[in-house]
């Protein structure tokens, strides 16, 4: 057996007003040997798989493995050139037998919808319709038509924070490993639940929920059982939740068991977590007898293609007088490089926040002393490493506020503790993230709130500028299933 493996991966916020270009991509990830070593998520599965195929005596080419903070559309140009170098490595590789790709599900770039669907039409025109083709993707996708009818299997991660990539990389590669070998057929089929929602997977309902999917498999012809979040802020015409289940050949089994998971869900989406604006956030925190608490700017998450500087909540906790209160991260290179400059221990006037554009809020102007400063920094996101850029520490009367040149989200405390401010010893921890902050905050934290913040990625999907997708979706509308079905 012969296989080829890459990946080429970003989220892309249609409304972020940040261009995902070359920098992007070169400053985390751009390598053809991303599997002998390379550090971070859209490095794991190609490891997985060469460790998994080597073991089976197959051949392995590798292609690109790339990756992109999330922003807005890839340009074009950049998109092309990326899509492009991963088909002429494997028409280069030809004939193979196996293709894995790991992407991310909801990749947009200028011109194109769709970025997975049309580089795997592309890999599927190369290779024919004999060979087998698996995809790895972020639950937070758009799982569209032409995924589906050009991949022989995809797999999303069940988890979310996603600690299980390894994991399902593992899934994937045995799934297309027994299809190529003549083991079993693969039969897709997925169901559109017409619901707008994020789905935590740490807390009831939807823990229980993933736990049934995953008992199903393995069962009754059952291969493998995704859920398909969505990602709500990408402006395509297939954004949304949907259940997809694989089968071994049975194709009415599998529509019958997606649309029964997409209906189970449906019923519980009341039960879904909603979260407190920040007043009433802040004040919840106060309240509390045990610290520290931890709270989520939900809406500035790089991660989601936020730009990371906002300041509504580190202006509200300044109004409210708060103290042994630390924020991370904030992006600002400018700022940063300042810092160093000055050195720690230098008091000086700074502005922070607030110069990415109206979903940054207001700059904020205070007096601070650089605290400290770590060059190179990192933080794990589960095992693997990512990198910060620069950090810098900066206090203003214990309001503690840390500084990135990268954007990105924050995963875990070593953002305070590698500058040496241990999180632990604070009343209050602001970190932008939506929810991967969870699994490493979890520990220190007595309590957890996600806040209903503005900004780029605001968890109200009633007020999302769609231009693509029609209103037929939950919350937006009550019942979009009025008539058809009881």
């Amino acid at each position: 057996m012969k296989m080829f493996m890459a990946s080429l991966a970003t989220e892309t916020n249609s409304f972020s007003p940040i261009p995902t270009g070359w920098s992007g991509f070169k400053e985390n990830l751009h390598t053809k040997r991303a599997s002998y070593g390379e550090t971070g998520p859209y490095a794991t599965a190609v490891t997985v798989w060469r460790r998994r195929a080597e073991a089976l005596g197959w051949e392995v080419v590798e292609g690109l493995a790339t990756y992109a903070q999330p922003a807005g559309p890839t340009v074009r140009a950049v998109y092309e050139a990326l899509r492009d170098d991963i088909l002429d490595d494997l028409r280069a590789a030809m004939p193979v037998d196996v293709v894995l790709l790991s992407m991310h599900g909801a990749m947009i770039a200028e011109g194109y919808d769709d970025c997975e669907g049309d580089l795997l039409s592309r890999a599927r025109e190369i290779v024919g319709p004999a060979a087998t083709v698996g995809l790895e993707i972020d639950p937070h996708c758009h799982l569209t038509e032409e995924m589906l009818a050009a991949a022989t299997a995809i797999i999303c991660y069940k988890e979310y924070p996603h600690v299980d990539i390894g994991e399902r990389a593992e899934e994937l590669f045995t799934i297309c490993a027994d299809a190529a070998e003549g083991r079993t057929r693969p039969v897709m089929r997925d169901y559109d639940c017409r619901m707008m929602a994020m789905y935590h997977t740490p807390f009831e309902p939807v823990r229980g929920y993933v736990d049934r999917m995953s008992a199903m498999e393995g069962k009754d012809g059952i291969l493998s059982v995704s859920l398909a979040h969505g990602f709500p802020w990408g402006d395509s015409p297939r954004a949304g939740t949907r259940t997809l289940v694989i089968t071994d050949g049975d194709a009415e089994l599998a529509e019958s068991r997606a649309r029964d998971l997409g209906r189970e869900l449906w019923d519980m989406r009341h039960q879904l977590r909603s979260f407190p604006g920040i007043e009433e956030g802040l004040g919840r925190a106060i309240a509390s007898n045990a610290f520290p608490v931890v709270l989520a700017d939900f809406a500035d998450n790089a991660g989601g293609g936020a730009p990371s500087d906002s300041t509504f909540v580190l202006r509200a906790a300044l109004d409210r007088g708060l103290k042994d209160i630390a924020f991370a991260t904030f992006w600002d290179p400018v700022l940063v490089s300042m810092c160093i400059d000055a050195g720690v221990g230098a008091v000086m006037p700074v502005r922070v926040g607030g110069k990415i554009g109206p979903m940054s809020g207001d700059p904020v102007d205070l007096t601070v002393t650089v605290r400290g400063i770590k060059h190179d920094a990192k933080q794990h996101f589960g095992p693997a490493l990512t990198g910060l850029g620069d950090t810098v520490w900066i206090e203003a009367d214990g309001v503690h506020i840390v500084l990135s040149t990268r954007r990105t989200q924050t995963f875990h405390p070593e953002v305070f503790t590698e500058l040496g401010l241990d999180p632990a010893q604070m009343k209050y921890v602001v970190v932008k993230s939506s929810q991967h902050f969870y699994a490493a905050f979890e520990p220190i934290a007595s309590e957890i709130i996600h806040l209903a913040t503005p900004g780029a990625i605001p968890p109200d999907y009633t007020i999302i500028p769609y231009t693509k997708p029609d209103d037929n979706y939950w919350p937006k509308t009550e019942n979009p299933f009025a008539g058809d079905r009881p």
